[in-house]
C-alpha cells in the first residue's frame, strides 16, 4: 500500500466510524430512516457535483450511467436506509460491528466475479481473525429479541451492499474523478430515495441536534468520505478497501460508549485487538511507509565492533 492509500484508509476509517453515532442521534429524535438517508445524499451530492462541475470532470461519465446506477443502488440506496432502520433497534456500536462482515461478502463474490480479489492465505487469515474480533466485540445475543434480530439483519443486508458497491467501483468506475463518480452516484441515489422519503416524512420538526447530525452526515461522512473512498478503492482494490470496516467499529464503539453510554460487552478489548490484527494481515501485514521511516529513525544505531573482536 502506498502512502496515498494509507492516508485515504485512515481518513475513511475515521469518517465512516463516526456516522453510526449521528445516525443514532437522528433516529432517536424521530427522523425516519428513508428521510435521513435522503437528506444525507442530497447534501453530499450538492457538494460533490458542484466541485466536479467546476473541475470539468463530469464529461468523463459518458457511457457509464448503468454502472453509476448499480453503484448508487448497492452502495447508497440500500445500505443508508437499512442502517438507519437497524439503529432504531440496535446500538450504534453493534451496527458498525455487523457492517464489518462486508469484506467476507467480497471474498465470496470474488470467487465468481473477480479473480483478482480472491484472498490469498495471509489475507484470508486476516479476514478470519477480523471476523473473530467482530464476534467477540459484539457481546450481545441479538437472537434474544425479535426487534434486535430484525435490526441486525437489516444492517447485515447493508453490509452485502457495501461489498457489491466497491467491486463495481473498482471494475467499472475507478478511472473516473472521484468527485464526479461519487457526486453523480449520490445524485442518482437522491432521485431513487425521493419517493421513499416523501412517503415517510418526520411527524414533527426535527430538533436542532438532529439537523446538526444530518448536516455532519451529509457533508463529512458522505461527501468527503466518498471522495477518499474512491481514491482508496482505486489504489488497493475492493477487498482491501473494505478492511476499513474492521476499523470503523473501533471508532463507533468509542463514540457510543463515551457519548451515548452504550456498553458493547465484556469481549470488547479482545475484539478490538483481533480486529486490528485482522486489518493488518488483510493489508499484507505491512506498516504505513511513514511509520516505517519513523521507526527506522529512532532505531538504535549499531556501533562498529573493534577490530580485535571476532
Amino acid at each position: 500500500m502506498s502512502a496515498r492509500a494509507w492516508t485515504a484508509f485512515a481518513t475513511v476509517s475515521t469518517l465512516w466510524g463516526v456516522p453510526y453515532l449521528f445516525i443514532k442521534v437522528a433516529v432517536d429524535d424521530g427522523v425516519p430512516p428513508a428521510f435521513l438517508a435522503w437528506v444525507r445524499v442530497v447534501l453530499g451530492a450538492a457538494v460533490l457535483v458542484g466541485l466536479a462541475w467546476r473541475a470539468g470532470a463530469l464529461r468523463g461519465l459518458r457511457g457509464r450511467w448503468r454502472w453509476l446506477l448499480m453503484f448508487a443502488v448497492f452502495e447508497i440506496c440500500i445500505p443508508f436506509p437499512l442502517i438507519a432502520f437497524g439503529e432504531q433497534h440496535v446500538p450504534s456500536s453493534l451496527a458498525a460491528i455487523i457492517v464489518a462482515a462486508a469484506p467476507l461478502f467480497v471474498a465470496l463474490l470474488a470467487l465468481r466475479f473477480d479473480a483478482s480479489e480472491r484472498p490469498d492465505r495471509k489475507r484470508l487469515a486476516g479476514l478470519v481473525v477480523g471476523l473473530a474480533g467482530v464476534v467477540a466485540l459484539m457481546g450481545v445475543d441479538v437472537a434474544g429479541s425479535s426487534g434486535e434480530l430484525l435490526g441486525a439483519l437489516a444492517v447485515l443486508v447493508a453490509a452485502f451492499g457495501y461489498a457489491v458497491g466497491p467491486m463495481t467501483l473498482k471494475r467499472k468506475l475507478s478511472d473516473l474523478d472521484p468527485r464526479a463518480s461519487m457526486g453523480v452516484s449520490l445524485a442518482i441515489a437522491a432521485v431513487v430515495l425521493t419517493p421513499f422519503a416523501g412517503a415517510d416524512l418526520p411527524s414533527s420538526m426535527p430538533s436542532l441536534e438532529a439537523w446538526g447530525a444530518l448536516v455532519v452526515l451529509g457533508l463529512f461522512c458522505t461527501a468527503a468520505a466518498f471522495v477518499f473512498y474512491g481514491i482508496l478503492v482505486s489504489e488497493v482494490g475492493a477487498g482491501r478497501a473494505l478492511v476499513i470496516t474492521y476499523i470503523n467499529p473501533v471508532v463507533a464503539v468509542a463514540l457510543g460508549v463515551a457519548i451515548l453510554g452504550e456498553r458493547p460487552g465484556a469481549g470488547a478489548i479482545a475484539g478490538l485487538l483481533l480486529i486490528l490484527a485482522g486489518s493488518w494481515l488483510s493489508t499484507d501485514g505491512r506498516l504505513p511507509p511513514g511509520l516505517v521511516a519513523l521507526l527506522e529513525r529512532f532505531e538504535p544505531r549499531r556501533q562498529p565492533r573493534p577490530a580485535s573482536e571476532p
